[in-house]
C-alpha cells in the first residue's frame, strides 16, 4: 500500500511540474508575440506600413512634352508637339464574347488590321487591368466616335499622345530627324539611363544627338489598386509627381537661308553647306534628295521607311558629312598654302602648260587640251591649271608634305559637328596605300592628288572648314548646329553654346593672306568669272571639276566665302556647293553659289535673287524664247 501511495503522490507532482512548464511557455510565447507585435506595429511600423502601401499602390504615368527646337531667330518652331491620341484596351473590361465584333469595328474605325490588334491582346490577359497600347496618331474625330459609342467598345479607352510636327524647308530632314518607339536593341543599352519600353526616342540628327535634353521626364501618378489591378482610390501622400518637359533648343541654321539654298540646289544629287567662319555656326546644310520627316508619324511610316531604304538615290544619306569626294581642283587651295608656306617654287616662276604630261608611259591631259602657255602660281589657280600643280606637287612638295598640308587643314578627319555620321574622309599616303592594296606608290599617284583626284577623299563640310581656316587664317572652328538650350517655359536662355577650335596650324597668316588674293582672282579674271556676278558683295573662290570614270559629265565643286575683305569677321560666310556627276552636267556648282551670295547679302529670297542676276541659266527655256522674240 505505501508503495501504490507513494507512485501517486510522485505522478501528481509530476503532473504539477508539466503543467507549470505549459503555462510557463504558453506565458513566455504570449510575451514573445505581443513584443513580436509592438515591434511591428509601433517601432517598425512605418516601414511594414510602407510596404504595404506599395503593394496596394500602382503608379500610371503622365507623359511629358518633348522639347520644340526653333531657327536661330527664336521666332519660329521647325520642330513642335501636335496633340494627338492613342487608343488602349484594358483586357480584364472585354467581354470576350464579343471580341471579334468589337475588334472588328475598331479595326475598321482605326484603320489598323484586326490580326494586329488580337496580336497585342489575348485570353491569356483576362485578368489584366493594365492597359494594352493599340494604336498611337490617332486624330480627334475619331476619338469622338469612339466616345459617343462608347457602349459598343467595353474596355477601350483613349489617352493624350502628342506627335512630332515638322516645319519649313524639306531639306531639314537631314539635320532634325525624325523620333520613333524605341527597339529592343535600343533599350538594351539605354535601359541604365532610365528608356523605358514604352520610350520614344530621336533615331536620327538633332532629334538623336541631343535626346537627353529634348525628351524631357515623365510623371507619375500613384493610385491604390486591388489584388487583381483594379483603382479603388488615391494613394494617400505623393499622389503626383509632375512631369519635366523637355528643354528648348535654338539651333544655329537660318531657315531664310535654307530654303534659298534648297532652291538653288534644286532637285539635284548633291549638297550645300552654308557656315560662320568666325564660329562655325552652320547656316544651312542642305542634302538632296531629302525625306519628309513628318510621314514617320503615320499609319504608313513602314511603307514610306521602306520606300526610302529601297531608292537607289539614297535619301537618308546627308551628303555633307555622311558621303566622300574626290574634291577636284578646290584641293588647290591646300596646294598653294602648301608652296607658299614652303617656299621651295616661286610663286612668281612660270611653268609651261602644253595640255598635257607624259610621267612614264602615261599621258595626263589638263582639262585645256589647248594648255594655258607660261603661268605661274596666280594664272594657275585661277585658271586651274593641272600641268603647275602636277609637277609642283611631284617635284617640288612630294605627297608627305601634300599629305601634311591637308591634315593641317583638317581633311582626314571629324570635323565634330553635332548630328551623328560623320565619316572621317581619307589622305592617302605611301604606307596607306601599300598596307591597303599591297602595292607601291608610284608618280601618278602624287599627280592625282595634287589636284585633288585619285584615292582622296573629302566630305563637303570638310571643304568648308578648310576654307574657314584660310578666312581664319590659322584657325577653325567645330561645326556646330545647336546656339542655345532654352527653358520650355519662360524661354530664358540656360546654356549658350560657345565656338569650340577644331585645328589652328602654324602656317604664317602671310601665306593665307596670299592665298585669299589669290581665290579673288579665281572669281575676277579666272574660271568663275564668267558665272560669279553678284555685285550684294565681293567674293573669293575656287571652283573644282572631280572625275568619276564617266566621259560627259563630273562632279562639280565651288567652295567660296564672301565678303572677301571685311572689318567684321562676323559677318563672313562660306559656302560649298557639291553637285554629284550622277546629275546632268550643267557646271551647277558655282552658279547655284552665286545665287546664294546674292540672296545672303542682299537679303533676297531664291526668285529675287534670280530676278536680280538675270542670267541666262537661271531662266526657264520659254522665257529666253519670249526675250529673244521681243
Amino acid at each position: 500500500m505505501g508503495n501504490s501511495s507513494d507512485y501517486y503522490l510522485n505522478r501528481k507532482e509530476t503532473l504539477k511540474v508539466r503543467i507549470s512548464a505549459i503555462i510557463i511557455f504558453a506565458l513566455a510565447l504570449m510575451i514573445f508575440y505581443s513584443l513580436y507585435l509592438y515591434s511591428i506595429q509601433v517601432i517598425k511600423g512605418d516601414v511594414y506600413k510602407e510596404r504595404a502601401s506599395s503593394v496596394a499602390r500602382r503608379e500610371s504615368v503622365i507623359p511629358t512634352l518633348r522639347g520644340e527646337i526653333y531657327d536661330r531667330n527664336y521666332d519660329l518652331q521647325l520642330v513642335m508637339n501636335v496633340d494627338s491620341f492613342a487608343v488602349d484596351i484594358i483586357p480584364a473590361d472585354i467581354d470576350y464574347e464579343k471580341l471579334d465584333d468589337i475588334v472588328s469595328m475598331l479595326s475598321s474605325i482605326l484603320e489598323i488590321k484586326k490580326d494586329d490588334i488580337l496580336s497585342k491582346i489575348s485570353p491569356k490577359m483576362k485578368q489584366q487591368y493594365v492597359p494594352v497600347e493599340i494604336k498611337d496618331n490617332i486624330k480627334y474625330d475619331k476619338i469622338i466616335y469612339l466616345a459617343e459609342n462608347i457602349d459598343k467598345f467595353p474596355g477601350v479607352s483613349w489617352r493624350n499622345k502628342p506627335i512630332r510636327d515638322h516645319y519649313g524647308p524639306g531639306s531639314f530632314s537631314h539635320i532634325l530627324g525624325y523620333t520613333g518607339n524605341i527597339t529592343r536593341e535600343e533599350l538594351q543599352v539605354l535601359y541604365n539611363k532610365g528608356y523605358a519600353a514604352d520610350a520614344e526616342l530621336g533615331k536620327m540628327g538633332i532629334e538623336k544627338e541631343y535626346d537627353d535634353i529634348l525628351r524631357g521626364k515623365k510623371g507619375v501618378r500613384y493610385n491604390t489598386v486591388d489584388v487583381k489591378g483594379r483603382k479603388i482610390g488615391d494613394a494617400r501622400g505623393k499622389e503626383v509627381i509632375s512631369p519635366i518637359i523637355g528643354k528648348t533648343l535654338v539651333l544655329t541654321l537660318d531657315r531664310h537661308i535654307q530654303a534659298l539654298c534648297e532652291k538653288a540646289l534644286g532637285e539635284r544629287i548633291g549638297s550645300v553647306v552654308v557656315m560662320k567662319p568666325s564660329t562655325g555656326e552652320i547656316l544651312a546644310m542642305v542634302s538632296y534628295p531629302w525625306y519628309d520627316s513628318n510621314k514617320f508619324y503615320g499609319n504608313t511610316t513602314f511603307q514610306y521607311f521602306n520606300s526610302l531604304s529601297l531608292d537607289s538615290r539614297f535619301p537618308f544619306l546627308n551628303r555633307n558629312i555622311q558621303s566622300v569626294y574626290a574634291p577636284g581642283s578646290v584641293f588647290k587651295i591646300i596646294m598653294t598654302a602648301a608652296l607658299l608656306e614652303e617656299e621651295l617654287f616661286s610663286p612668281r616662276e612660270r611653268i609651261e602648260c602644253k595640255g598635257s604630261v607624259r610621267l612614264g608611259d602615261r599621258v595626263f591631259n589638263c582639262h585645256k587640251k589647248t594648255g594655258h602657255g607660261y603661268v605661274d602660281l596666280a594664272d594657275a589657280l585661277a585658271e586651274s591649271c593641272d600641268v603647275y600643280y602636277w609637277i609642283v606637287g611631284r617635284e617640288y612638295l612630294g605627297i608627305d608634305r601634300i599629305a601634311e598640308y591637308s591634315r593641317r587643314f583638317g581633311l582626314g578627319q571629324r570635323t565634330g559637328i553635332d548630328i551623328p555620321g560623320e565619316v572621317r574622309g581619307l589622305v592617302p599616303t605611301p604606307e596607306w596605300k601599300n598596307s591597303s592594296y599591297n602595292v607601291p606608290w608610284v608618280g601618278g599617284d602624287t599627280f592625282n592628288i595634287s589636284i585633288g583626284q585619285g584615292y582622296l577623299e573629302t566630305t563637303p563640310l570638310q571643304i568648308a572648314n578648310a576654307i574657314s581656316m584660310v578666312v581664319n587664317e590659322g584657325v577653325n572652328y567645330v561645326p556646330r548646329l545647336i546656339k542655345e538650350v532654352r527653358d520650355p517655359v519662360s524661354g530664358k536662355i540656360i546654356e549658350s553654346i560657345e565656338p569650340k577650335v577644331l585645328n589652328k596650324t602654324v602656317i604664317r597668316k602671310e601665306t593665307f593672306q596670299k592665298v585669299k588674293e589669290l581665290m579673288k582672282g579665281v572669281v575676277t579674271k579666272g574660271t568663275a568669272k564668267v558665272v560669279v556676278t553678284t555685285k550684294a558683295t565681293q567674293v573669293a573662290g575656287k571652283t573644282g571639276t572631280s572625275e568619276v570614270g564617266l566621259v560627259d559629265r563630273w562632279t562639280s565643286w565651288f567652295g567660296a566665302y564672301a565678303p572677301y575683305i571685311t572689318d567684321d569677321p562676323d559677318e563672313q560666310v562660306v559656302v560649298v556647293v557639291m553637285v554629284e556627276a550622277t546629275n546632268e552636267w550643267e557646271w551647277w556648282a558655282p552658279k547655284a553659289t552665286n545665287v546664294i551670295l546674292q540672296g545672303i547679302f542682299a537679303n533676297q529670297t531664291y526668285e529675287e535673287a534670280a530676278e536680280a542676276l538675270n542670267i541666262w541659266y537661271l531662266k526657264k527655256p520659254r522665257d529666253i524664247i519670249r526675250e529673244r522674240a521681243e
